[in-house]
């Protein structure tokens, strides 16, 4: 397949969504955002236990994972999902595949634009919010939040292709966005207490191995492992340490699955929409 795409068709396709946001201040909105929390978060985040100030950039991510878990989803899906239906409602999309493009190069391209106006937003929004604190970080700092800012991408990348999927199965913009909200309340909030209530119920009997196999099955769960399990003060602040299998706290096995969570809705949606 990726032998006979034409790149700079989808390049084309690229830019235009990238353009799109750049143009209604889409990714200076969320970077903006991003930026506000990143910073409050830094100085307030130790606010509870009667200390404020910046305390160190584990103590931050730590803070600013949970954040990330509810935002970037959201973001994410609100971004894609009339990406596909929305162009079908608006009639453009017939005029799109009368051309010589194939709609593989369409989806794709479509991806990789709104995913470069998310990366965009995100390390604009992180990259500003930690500037202030630049003086005060040190080079093992910056490669641990250049880390977690990356891996918020990644899971971002996940959820837009999820969006996509459900751009191209929708019927309309309303069913679609109905469906959107939805998977981020399922993933968001609905999974890990299903999870802790099978926990719960089973006394103990459900073992760490199958544990950590369904926490692989949510995009924000394998979001936030890799960010626990960078740093051993970030660990004993979750204390997820002893009941994950070992097998499943190897970043580079927990990139894997996140990149497998990017590839694997976007090749349904390819296939529905041929």
């Amino acid at each position: 397949m990726a032998s006979s795409v034409d790149w700079s068709q989808v390049r084309v396709i690229a830019s235009k969504e990238f353009r799109d946001r750049i143009r209604n201040r889409w990714v200076l909105a969320v970077a903006l955002i991003f930026s506000l929390f990143a910073l409050a978060i830094a100085y307030f985040g130790s606010a509870q236990q009667g200390a404020v100030g910046f305390r160190g950039i584990d103590v931050t991510i730590a803070s600013l994972v949970s954040l990330v878990i509810y935002l970037v989803p959201l973001i994410s899906l609100i971004l894609g999902y009339d990406a596909i239906v929305g162009e079908k409602e608006r009639g453009s999309l017939e005029l799109l595949l009368s051309m010589p493009i194939t709609r593989f190069e369409i989806l794709l391209g479509k991806f990789a634009g709104l995913s470069a106006a998310l990366a965009s937003s995100t390390i604009l929004g992180f990259g500003a919010g930690v500037l202030l604190l630049s003086s005060q970080l040190g080079t093992r700092d910056v490669y641990h939040y250049a880390g977690f800012v990356c891996s918020a991408i990644l899971m971002g990348m996940a959820f837009l292709s999820l969006s996509l999927l459900v751009s191209v199965l929708a019927l309309d913009r309303i069913r679609a966005s109905g469906v959107a909200i939805g998977l981020w309340f399922f993933f968001v909030l609905i999974f890990d207490l299903l999870l802790m209530g099978a926990l719960v119920l089973s006394q103990g009997r459900l073992g760490s191995g199958l544990f950590g196999a369904l926490l692989m099955l949510n995009p924000a769960d394998v979001f936030r492992l890799l960010n626990i399990f960078s740093s051993e003060q970030v660990q004993n602040m979750y204390g997820l340490a002893t009941v994950m299998p070992d097998g499943l706290t190897d970043p580079t096995i927990l990139i894997g699955i996140m990149l497998a969570w990017i590839v694997t809705p976007f090749v349904f949606a390819h296939w529905r929409f041929k």
